[in-house]
């Protein structure tokens, strides 16, 4: 019998060694997610407000990065040699002949003369730091999505006009002011010898679009808690949403800005226009999908709520991997797909579906939300090609505020010319102040850092992010007061105004898209809404029979038995009148209400089901 000689048993040894190697990289991320789920529960039963989840687990992270970069050191493996062999370029594969046998490396990064004594603490802080593409393909979907499957639509279309000024006038305007400002800030380094590597204007332009993606989920949990005005809420997070969308395309749209020549970086006009087409293409392609995959997305699988819960999941996510294999942004797919299967799909889910797909989506959305914050704060020290100037350090704390006060404040004012409720001196004041950097931002960044800008760059931003995130989020509390912005303590007397105001600020192509929607859309992709024999021209009746389901008519005559149109008068045929709108406003969103106590952001702002004037708050 043969016995394996000593190469393969050492071999064997290794494999082993890194399989529990890894096995504790992995254990030691699940400790941080325990630790901070266990410090969540504490603050929320003191009542703490100074510090939100998100800065807990940057907290730990960093803690764990401290302990990971000076406190374990793996002992230096005598059989390593370093031989020296000459090539032009860095192969991500080398074929090593050893006596006669070849063995396959594959390239892990450059490592410096300093370190090259270092090698196996190197490859310990490799293990901890994740592909790039985890983020994107894993953990950003669950965030996005479920930011559009809870959004508030009532709240949402009252503002639809200020939240789109917000998010794409106003990201585009911060990026460029961050650009110009951060360019100045390069060329004074460059005169006063202070790079050390390439650093170019449309460089500038990529580090303000990744700057001007927002994620106020600390202010935002505080809003909530407080129940802070509505109208305010809306309008943080609407753009929050949407600006991260924007962010991500306009940063792919600076990418791929190459003008002719051999010099790459300097101005052509021909293509600015063509990175402006591919900005508006990809934007415009990636929503088109989103909306398309969420109005297909039809389960007909009520009698087996597992397999339907499964195959709403399954379809949610492809959305996002969709996106990106056909050369779109999958952030912007994946929201719009939620939004749009949380107006149409959700309406067709069994009820238990219904509770299954909205707590599934607020766990992932809390786990991969607390990941990436503790993992930022591990990297800060686990990162082994950080840049850290402080001159550029400086001038993007200052690029970044006059960013967001060129996006708030010039909007506001001409925003405030045409609305009927001005958005007051002391919200502006607030969201300038509530402009958090999170997630969106880090993913960005950390995505490409192969070069000395974007070394740099990313190191600037895990700055930035710390700073918004325990500044700016735990001093939200003492602005509220600063700024006068009231608390909502009685809700009941809140929704009674927001009621008698909805009808008369809803947004009046709202109003035309709702006619249309309710009284066509709905009843072809949902069982809700008038039965399209009800709706449609009588020429068109075999028609609407073949379209409208069974369970259509079961929903009107199960809504014309309790009454629910008597006050108003027949909804149909013809356009929905002003009272449905106004009810489908103020009762439409109730699908989307969490129940029992939540550890992350709740994205609706906490308002009960209501089905009768009558009836109490529920909590």
């Amino acid at each position: 019998m043969k016995t394996p000689s000593r190469s393969v048993l050492g071999k064997d040894k290794e494999i082993r060694a890194s399989h529990r190697q890894d096995s504790a990289d992995l254990l030691i991320f699940i400790l941080l997610l325990t630790l901070t789920i266990l410090t969540i529960w504490l603050f929320k039963h003191r009542r703490f407000r100074f510090l939100h989840e998100t800065g807990l687990a940057m907290i730990y992270g960093l803690l764990v990065g401290v302990v990971l970069r000076y406190g374990i050191h793996v002992p230096r493996d005598v059989n390593n040699i370093t031989q020296s062999c000459p090539v032009n370029s860095s192969p991500a594969t080398l074929l090593i002949n050893v006596s006669g046998k070849y063995y396959e490396y594959t390239l892990k990064g450059e490592i410096s003369t300093i370190e090259m004594d270092d090698v196996p603490d190197n490859e310990m802080l490799r293990k901890v730091t994740f592909d790039p593409e985890v983020f994107f393909n894993i953990l950003l979907p669950p965030i996005i999505f479920h930011a559009g499957y809870s959004l508030k639509r009532r709240h949402f279309f009252r503002n639809m006009g200020s939240i789109l000024a917000y998010a794409f006038l106003g990201t585009v305007l911060s990026c460029f002011v961050i650009g110009l400002l951060m360019y100045g800030c390069v060329m004074l380094m460059k005169q006063m010898r202070q790079l050390d590597g390439d650093f170019f204007f449309t460089d500038c332009l990529f580090f303000g679009a990744i700057v001007s993606a927002t994620d106020p989920v600390t202010v935002l949990a505080i809003f909530n808690e407080l129940q802070v005005d509505v109208d305010l809420y809306a309008l943080l997070f609407g753009e929050s949403v949407l600006n991260d969308a924007v962010a991500v395309v306009l940063s792919s749209s600076i990418v791929a800005y190459q003008p002719q020549g051999d010099n790459s970086h300097t101005f052509e006009v021909m293509a600015l226009l063509k990175s402006f087409g591919m900005f508006l293409g990809v934007f415009s392609g990636s929503f088109a999908l989103g909306v398309a995959t969420g109005v297909v997305t039809f389960t007909k699988l009520r009698d087996f709520q597992l397999l339907e819960t499964a195959l709403f999941f399954l379809m949610s996510w492809s959305t996002f991997l969709l996106a990106e294999a056909c050369g779109f942004t999958g952030v912007v797919a994946v929201l719009f797909c939620g939004i749009t299967q949380a107006h149409y799909t959700f309406n067709n889910l069994s009820a238990e579906s219904q509770d299954r797909t909205k707590q599934l989506f607020e766990l992932l959305n809390f786990l991969a939300e607390n990941f990436i914050f503790s993992y930022m704060g591990l990297t800060l020290f686990t990162f082994q090609s950080h840049i850290f100037n402080p001159m550029f350090i400086v001038g993007a704390f200052i690029a970044m505020f006059l960013g967001r006060a060129a996006n708030i404040y010039p909007l506001s004012f001409l925003l405030n010319l045409g609305r009927r409720n001005k958005i007051k001196s002391n919200f502006q004041h607030m969201m300038m102040f509530a402009g958090l950097r999170g997630a969106m931002t880090f993913a960005l960044s950390i995505r490409d850092t192969a070069t000395y800008a974007r070394q740099m760059m990313f190191s600037t931003t895990l700055l930035l992010v710390f700073f918004t995130v325990w500044v700016c989020g735990g001093g939200t509390t003492p602005m509220l007061s600063c700024q006068r912005i009231r608390w909502v303590f009685n809700m009941s007397i809140a929704e009674g105004s927001e009621r008698r105001s909805t009808k008369q600020e809803s947004a009046w192509l709202f109003r035309i898209w709702y006619n249309f929607d309710h009284n066509y859309l709905k009843p072809i992709l949902t069982h809700s809404g008038p039965p399209l024999t009800a709706t449609l021209p009588p020429c068109c009746g075999p028609l609407a029979r073949f379209l409208t389901s069974q369970q259509a008519y079961e929903v009107r005559d199960c809504t014309d038995a309790t009454g629910a149109h008597t006050s108003s008068g027949p909804a149909y045929p013809g356009a929905t009148g002003s009272d449905d709108l106004d009810r489908e406003l103020t009762y439409g969103d109730h699908e989307l209400v969490m129940r029992g106590t939540r550890l992350v952001l709740p994205m609706d702002d906490s308002e009960p089901p209501f089905t009768d004037t009558h009836r109490h708050l529920q909590m």
